[in-house]
């Protein structure tokens, strides 16, 4: 491989390693306060408030049932309006973030659902405010299986950057396309492959060593 394609290649991987970066510093910051709004105003919730959990609920499904490389084109008009263009790293860093903030959101809710009741009951019982039930008591007991579920949604953001790279959204994917299939040139496909499959493992690994010593404390 030549020395050029050496340099591209480490420039796709620092531009995927952005628009997974930033993408995923979104969808914590917001997939967190979704999934606490979800759990919070269930039936029998802390604030139960059915005309908040029911809307909310089908605006996530919403997008969870939207196929990503079909969000992508669909959300092109707003990828325009917040960042001024429709291509390139950070035109991608908008539906990424979009499509991945309320999978995780879901993940989180799941976490915060297992909580045990008998833990929440005597919370309640010792006089801590709703508020402080959530962030004392709720959060970190579901924060090992949160963990879990952002290794997942961190991996599945690292497909959909990829994915991107088809509408010219640069990084691994969009070298791929543009060397791997559109000018056969296999050595590149292989290289991206390879870059992909050990980001993934990494990310895994760490998840993975996260969890164990989140649930060993």
């Amino acid at each position: 491989m030549s020395d050029v394609m050496i340099q591209a290649l480490w420039g796709a991987f620092l531009d995927t390693l952005t628009m997974v970066s930033v993408s995923a510093l979104i969808a914590w910051c917001a997939g967190i306060p979704l999934a606490v709004l979800l759990v919070t105003t269930a039936r029998g919730g802390i604030f139960a408030a059915p005309w908040i959990h029911r809307p909310l609920a089908w605006v996530i499904n919403g997008f969870r049932a939207t196929p990503f490389i079909i969000l992508l084109v669909a959300l092109i008009p707003l990828t325009r309006l917040i960042v001024g263009t429709s291509i390139g790293v950070w035109a991608a860093i908008v539906p990424i973030s979009i499509s991945a903030t309320p999978f995780f959101a879901r993940v989180v809710e799941v976490s915060l659902r297992e909580v045990d009741p008998g833990v929440l009951e005597a919370a309640q019982a010792m006089g801590l405010k709703p508020f402080a039930i959530i962030s004392r008591v709720m959060f970190p007991e579901a924060l090992p299986g949160i963990i879990g579920g952002f290794t997942i949604t961190l991996v599945a953001m690292i497909g959909a950057s990829a994915m991107a790279g088809a509408i010219g959204a640069g990084g691994l994917g969009d070298l791929a396309i543009r060397y791997g299939y559109q000018r056969y040139d296999t050595t590149v496909m292989i290289a991206v492959i390879a870059i992909l499959i050990v980001v993934v493992c990494i990310i895994q690994f760490i998840g993975d060593r996260s969890v164990a010593y989140l649930r060993s404390r």
